[in-house]
């Protein structure tokens, strides 16, 4: 089992994350929560991750929301979260841009669902290899904390197959040496801080040149501090959490 010996579903259950994000001067510029719950009426669990923007900010970016959901079910004896669908959602304005993923293991069919600017929706069906299962960054975040790809160590090196996306088909995190992380905390106070990792991400989905994300992860492996690298048109973007409500 997980750090707990609780069934992975119910150890996150409930779990809120709030961050404040600021680039150049502004401390504020949006909101991004991240949440763990139960759908109701099935023996699935929704994780969500929703930013928006504030401020002056939200008012010259048009009210801009990114919010990722990933539907999510149990496996291997409560030990693994495998996503079953994996939705994306831009609002700015009265704009809209969606893409849905969905994951058919019995049928191994993975399709991809795009919504056109007329309001139809393009759609596209690709095999799952035998064997391979695809976690988005949702359902990879909460697995990576729980222990599933393996205990969370200092100087190790973590990949994690995803559905590929213009040529890329896994994420990695790297988590710092010693030495690395010694250096990286004299910029700043301890304050919960435990691990400096780099998270690589697809790069469309981060809106930056190479997908990286570095930060400061607590003894519970949840991030308290983190930058999303050399985004485009605004440069690095800060994130610090502000608010946490436990999980179960």
């Amino acid at each position: 089992m997980g750090p707990s010996e609780v069934p992975i579903g119910e150890f996150f259950l409930g779990e809120e994350l709030e961050y404040e994000i600021g680039f150049w001067l502004l401390k504020r510029a949006a909101i991004a929560r991240a949440s763990f719950q139960r759908v109701e009426g099935k023996d699935q669990f929704l994780g969500t991750i929703q930013g928006e923007t504030q401020g002056v900010l939200g008012w010259l970016a048009r009210y801009r929301v990114d919010t990722y959901r990933s539907t999510m079910e149990v496996v291997e004896g409560g030990t693994r979260l495998r996503s079953l669908c994996f939705e994306e959602e831009v609002r700015v304005g009265t704009k809209v841009r969606r893409k849905i993923h969905l994951l058919d293991y019995q049928g191994r069919r993975w399709t991809t669902k795009r919504l056109r600017k007329n309001g139809t929706w393009e759609i596209k069906e690709e095999p799952i290899p035998e064997g391979m299962v695809y976690d988005d960054f949702i359902t990879a975040a909460y697995n990576f904390r729980y222990g599933v790809y393996g205990p969370v160590e200092r100087g190790k090196i973590y990949r994690v197959a995803t559905f590929p996306r213009k040529g890329a088909t896994s994420y990695e995190v790297r988590v710092a040496e010693k030495s690395e992380e010694k250096r990286r905390r004299g910029e700043t106070s301890k304050d919960g801080k435990e691990l400096f990792a780099k998270l690589f991400l697809d790069p469309e989905v981060t809106h930056s040149k190479d997908g990286l994300i570095e930060g400061w992860l607590t003894e519970d492996l949840y991030p308290i501090e983190g930058t999303i690298k050399d985004v485009i048109i605004v440069g690095d973007i800060r994130g610090r959490l502000i608010r946490r409500v436990r999980g179960s």
